[in-house]
């Protein structure tokens, strides 16, 4: 990456209108690919994100609304489009990107790593994960409401140096744009402990209009929560991904003791979805649990019901 890198962040929603708005913000150049509505109203009044990171009024950041609109090619795009549109929106923006520039993963679930790099090349992909949340609240506006950890990026292979260099300057940049991230040397682990923390709390938390602190009190909730982590860790483990707990009971000690309590009165992103009549990422999480598990011979029971419970409550919602 060149010292005054061309950052294109690919799906500038609420979680991409934070990061670009941010890293805009701290001087860099910086331009948003996103819905007409949002961006018609950054392009008038400029961009206000408030919330958990503090509150900016952003003003004079580049917008595109088709990927026809983009000039030139970007040293960094930062992928923030849903699960489910990893492929169409990566294989969209790959000729935009630099010959030596690098395509960021910064989505929910698993699987966008190698959907992304069917279209751009694993030698020019790093992965990060993000465990912050935030919402649009108007075109235009977009808040912070709830952060667990740190991002945390990484090349998916551990052994490139370039890619490692790489992910230590884009959490850098993140970090100083006010971002807090850092840089991973194992973002495969990173990638399957969000999914432990998602599939429990997601779902359930959008099929049963809650959040994520009434779950955890719950003791009916709790123990499919339980179940859900259960089969995520043995799904995992069978994968030969080495988790930083010795046993699924140990997850669930740091889950319930640290992060529900960080994040307790946050609502469910797929709850939005199912809200607006949209599409889930169900099966980039739970799906992704139960179709992993059941290639490895792994059982997974609580996973596969609650993957096919939350795709008939979209087909309803999309339906009305």
């Amino acid at each position: 990456m060149i010292r005054e890198p061309r950052i294109l962040v690919a799906g500038a929603g609420a979680l991409g209108s934070v990061v670009g708005g941010l890293l805009f913000a701290a001087g860099r150049a910086v331009t948003l690919l996103g819905r007409r509505a949002h961006l018609d109203a950054v392009r008038c009044d400029g961009l206000l994100v408030d919330g958990l990171f503090g509150t900016r009024r952003i003003a004079g950041i580049a917008c595109a609304t088709d990927v026809r609109e983009l000039r030139g090619r970007f040293d960094a795009i930062l992928l923030t489009v849903k699960a489910y549109d990893t492929a169409p929106m990566a294989a969209a923006v790959a000729d935009r990107l630099a010959d030596d520039g690098v395509l960021v993963s910064m989505q929910n679930g698993l699987g966008n790593v190698e959907a992304a790099s069917a279209a751009v090349g694993a030698s020019r992909l790093l992965a990060a994960r993000v465990i912050f949340g935030a919402e649009i609240l108007a075109p235009g506006h977009t808040r912070v409401t709830v952060m667990a950890d740190p991002v945390l990026v990484g090349s998916p292979d551990p052994g490139d140096a370039r890619r490692v260099a790489l992910a230590r300057e884009l959490a850098t940049m993140l970090d100083a744009a006010g971002v807090p991230a850092r840089a991973t040397g194992d973002i495969a682990t990173a990638l399957w402990t969000k999914v432990l923390y998602n599939a429990a709390l997601n779902p359930l938390g959008a099929l049963l209009d809650t959040t994520y602190g009434a779950l955890a009190a719950n003791a009916d909730t709790r123990a499919v929560m339980d179940a859900i982590i259960e089969e995520a860790f043995a799904v995992a483990r069978a994968a030969g991904v080495t988790l930083p707990w010795a046993t699924a009971a140990a997850y669930r000690e740091e889950f319930y003791g640290r992060l529900v309590p960080s994040t307790a009165g946050h609502r469910s992103s797929m709850l939005q979805d199912l809200r607006r009549g949209r599409r889930t990422e169900i099966d980039a999480i739970n799906g992704w649990v139960a179709a992993r598990g059941e290639a490895l011979g792994v059982p997974t029971p609580a996973n596969a019901l609650l993957t096919r419970i939350v795709r008939a409550r979209t087909e309803a919602a999309c339906s009305r």
